[in-house]
């Protein structure tokens, strides 16, 4: 039970955690915003390819 008690009371740690939580947190939403924007920039290019070949023609 002491041992609890100490590791409520210490809080040296809590800022490298909480750093990291807030680093883990921007990470996944710059995947998820890269991984949007990826999808439609491959569209975009897959759309002018494709009017370009059509014009070639």
């Amino acid at each position: 039970m002491k041992f609890i008690k100490k590791l409520r009371k210490n809080e040296e740690g809590a800022t490298a955690i909480e750093y990291g939580l807030i680093a883990a947190l921007i990470a996944v939403a710059a995947m998820t915003a890269m991984g949007a924007l990826g999808d439609q920039l491959g569209e975009t290019f897959n759309k002018v390819a494709s009017t370009m070949s059509g014009a070639n023609a």
